[in-house]
Order: structure tokens, then sequence, then C-alpha cells
């Protein structure tokens, strides 16, 4: 008889775990219930509480990084700085003549990289035996810039092997006999270039007729942005002291932007477009901002920059001082700045190079 009495205490417990509860077994396990956004039983710590009703929402911490990093930077790149230098203001078309700016605005990609601490030179203490431009680049952050040709650029050169700045920039021309690489190659780079800049609202589309066929134009559509970019190339070649206020298009909070400043100017020379923002000086005003120019690319291709006396007047007398400071203020990304001399090394012979 006791068995059976334990038989049916058993069966009435088996019964009881089965049953579904009644009112106050449900309050009961509530209140045995994880409470909503405890650290570990749940909740997502990457989340904040609105203020209406206490909602929590969740967000991905590396958009909050990506906006922090895309409000210091430019709202143009290098290469669209140049290209708008090129373009004629109303017939929206860059000159038929002009056989460098595609070479240079490959050397502009780079540059662009380099500035946003996406590339840098190799770590080896042996680099030091080639010359600059032979030197090997490699990615040091594979995040995404969300401009299409340098990510476009950035996923080539991490998944190939390791090259020098000067191979880098003549795979990404065309430059190469090498039909197993030919595949480097970045396609109508001027034409995404001025569609970004359309959706950025700076130039518009039109299309106009060249007797033989119809092409499609970018007139200038924002003038603001072109004559603070001529503004800026006039400053860094004719002025004594050099300043340049924050814009937009140069953010007050942004790293290197006296050395991107030099770099733009740099190649804006060798793309032979630097006339276009030169046009309203005369004749000897401009023959010396070419002549600056060139004492520039002379400086600044080498590592480390070495700003030498100038023999163009008083020009610019601080910028040696501020572009130094520059660079002292970031010691952790010299790797980084090897690029750009080395870019601007490959510019001081672009000529014998086409």
């Amino acid at each position: 008889m006791e068995s059976s009495g334990l038989r049916k205490r058993g069966g009435g417990a088996a019964a009881a775990a089965t049953a579904p509860p009644t009112n106050g077994d449900t309050e009961g396990s509530s209140s045995r219930t994880p409470a909503a956004g405890v650290p570990g039983e749940g909740s997502s710590a990457n989340s904040y509480t609105s203020e209406n009703g206490g909602h929590k929402i969740a967000y991905d911490p590396r958009d909050i990084s990506e906006s922090k990093e895309r409000s210091k930077q430019p709202k143009l790149t290098l290469m669209e700085e140049v290209l708008l230098l090129g373009l004629k203001d109303k017939q929206g078309y860059l000159s038929f003549w002009n056989d460098n700016i595609s070479y240079a605005l490959r050397g502009c990609i780079l540059l662009e990289l380099a500035f946003r601490g996406r590339i840098s030179m190799q770590r080896d203490p042996s680099r030091r035996r080639f010359p600059l431009s032979d030197r090997l680049v490699e990615v040091v952050d594979d995040s995404l810039t969300g401009e299409v040709l340098l990510d476009e650029a950035l996923k080539m050169i991490k998944a190939s092997e390791k090259m020098s700045v000067s191979t880098w920039i003549d795979l990404m021309s065309g430059e190469t006999w090498n039909l197993m690489k030919i595949g480097y190659q970045l396609k109508q780079v001027r034409e995404r270039l001025a569609k970004g800049l359309v959706d950025k609202g700076i130039l518009r589309t039109e299309k106009r007729n060249f007797l033989l066929f119809d092409m499609a134009t970018h007139p200038v559509a924002d003038g603001g942005a072109k004559q603070e970019i001529r503004t800026r190339v006039k400053t860094v070649l004719t002025a004594r002291t050099v300043v340049l206020p924050p814009t937009e298009f140069l953010p007050e909070d942004m790293d290197f932007r006296y050395l991107r400043t030099v770099a733009m100017v740099c190649a804006a020379y060798a793309a032979n477009v630097l006339e276009n923002a030169l046009s309203s000086l005369g004749h000897e005003a401009r023959e010396r901002a070419f002549a600056h120019v060139e004492e520039l690319l002379a400086d600044f291709s080498q590592w480390p920059f070495t700003r030498r006396k100038s023999n163009t007047g008083s020009v610019g007398q601080n910028l040696g001082q501020v572009t130094a400071d520059e660079v002292g203020e970031n010691k952790d990304k010299e790797l980084q700045l090897e690029v750009v001399a080395a870019c601007l090394s490959v510019f001081t012979r672009l000529d014998s190079l086409l």
C-alpha cells in the first residue's frame, strides 16, 4: 500500500509538472523570468533606451565609428578635386590633349587611401635599400570608405600580392604588358568620378553633340566648390603665410590639412590642370607659382619630408613648419606618409613615364 501511495504521489507530481499553470503559477513564473536589459541575459550591450516609453533600440557600433570618421573627412576626395580643376566650367569636359590626368588620378587614389589610414608601406627595415616608389604597400585597415573607387582599389590591394607604389599606379592605369595583370586596371575612372560629383551636387549632366557622336558632359553646377579649391591652390602658391580656413571641403579637425593640400597641388601639377586654377594671375606671378610647385614636389617627394629654402622669394614661409607639426602629431602614421612621398616621387617623373 505504501508503494502504491508513493506511486500516486509521484503521478500527481508528474501531472502537476505537465499541467498548464494556473494564474498564480503564471505570476510566479513571470517573477522568475530574467528582467529584460540585464547584461548577459539576452540583452544587447550595443543598445540604448529611448526617452519615449523606455524602449531599447539596438545599433551597430560600426555605424557610430564610421559616422565619426566621415565627419573628419572632406566632402571631396583628392581625385575629385583634381578632376574638378581640369573640367571646363561651362562645357563640362576635360581637354582632349591631356594625357597625364588618367595616370595622375590613379596616384591620387593611393594618396587618398594613405591619408585615410587604409594603406601604408610594409613594415620592413630592409625597405630603405630601395627607392620610395619601389617599396611594397600593404593594407592596414580594410574597412570601407564609402567611396566606390577607393573601396574597389582597397579590395584589390588587399586580395593581391604585395606590390610597390609605382607598380600599383601602372597596373591601375593599364600601363602593363603583363596580360595576367590586365584585370587590375580601373576602368572609366574619370566618368565615374564625374558621376560621383553629380551625386554630390557639384556637377550636372548634359548631352553635347560632337559632330559625329553625342557625349555626356558634366558642367559645373556648384561653383563654390571649384572656387574654394582655386583659392586654396593660390594661397599655397602665392601667399607669404599659408593659412587654410576650415570649410566643408577641408574640415578643421581633419588630419594632415596642409599636407593634403600640398599633395593636391602637386597632383594637379602632374595632371596638367594646375594652370586652370592660376588663370587669374599675371604672367610673372603664374611663372613664380609654377616654380614654387616644382619646389614643393621636390621637397615632399622624399621621406622624411624636407622643406628647403625657397628660391621663389617669401612664398609659403610657414609651410615647412606647419607640415612638420602635422607629421610630429601623427608619429604612428609615418608609414602612411611614406606612401604619400612615394606617390609624389612618381609624379616627379611622370613625363618620362608616359
